[in-house]
């Protein structure tokens, strides 16, 4: 989830943050510090951008904005193709109980 804590738990992994039972998928380890703050701070610019673009009623800065927040979300590895490599499936955006990873989350609130 980018260079801010995650809003949830994380998988025992390290692959998904949990918020409100849907796992989100965390942004790849592997990428450099610097390369990470770089990246976190075009998400949060595209994020305002969205939110400016909605605000205006612009649909075209909204497509933009959009597009934007997707390529830097990907460049994280938090969308597109996963940066695991023993292949296992992605869980991204999934409810937490119709995975894998359901008995560790029922564990959370036990």
């Amino acid at each position: 989830m980018s260079e801010e804590r995650p809003r949830g738990p994380v998988t025992p992994d390290g692959r998904y943050f949990a918020v409100r039972g849907r796992l989100w998928r965390m942004s790849d380890p592997s990428l450099a510090p610097d390369t990470r703050i770089g990246l976190v701070s075009e998400l949060m610019a595209a994020r305002r951008g969205v939110k400016e673009a909605l605000r205006n009623k612009d649909g075209t800065a909204l497509r933009h904005a959009r597009s934007a927040v997707d390529r830097t979300k990907r460049a994280l590895g938090e969308r597109g193709p996963v940066w695991w490599h023993d292949g296992a499936p992605d869980y991204n955006r999934r409810m937490a109980i119709n995975t894998p990873y359901a008995q560790w989350f029922e564990g959370l609130t036990a």
